[in-house]
């Protein structure tokens, strides 16, 4: 028989539970206290299913994409919705948002092609690079 996982929030006020016995179903050891919940169990039934198959994927959000059938833009939100669930600042907290880093990736990328493809200089590569990190 399989166990039910342990909850991580209340069913009623959605506040974040906590744990205050232990068993040990070998030696019927019991241990009562209160326990901390990793950040793992703050997540919600959905979200722990869309961190397992982002790990699954190595966080290759193309693939999580192609298994959940959603867009990239929802892949991010999630991906942020379990980020806050767990307690870390997501990217819209943290400064430039998840949009606005990828566009600077992209950048960063187009800029260092033109460099190997001799389509600007070094010096400008570098101006273009560091206009990136200042805005």
């Amino acid at each position: 028989m399989q166990m039910p996982t342990v909850l991580g929030r209340c069913p009623v006020c959605t506040s974040e539970l906590q744990v205050t016995r232990l068993h040990c179903p070998n030696c019927d050891t019991g241990i009562d206290g209160r326990f901390r919940l990793s950040r793992f169990q703050r997540l919600t039934v959905d979200q722990l299913g869309f961190v397992e198959v982002f790990i699954r994927n190595r966080g290759i959000i193309k693939d999580v994409e192609a298994e959940l059938g959603i867009s990239y833009p929802t892949v991010r939100a999630r991906l942020d919705e379990a980020i806050r669930a767990m307690g870390f600042p997501s990217s819209e907290e943290g400064g430039r948002s998840g949009r606005d880093q990828v566009q600077v990736r992209e950048d960063r990328r187009r800029i260092l092609q033109d460099l190997q493809a001799k389509r600007i200089s070094a010096d400008e590569a570098n101006r273009q690079l560091q206009d990136l990190t200042a805005g």
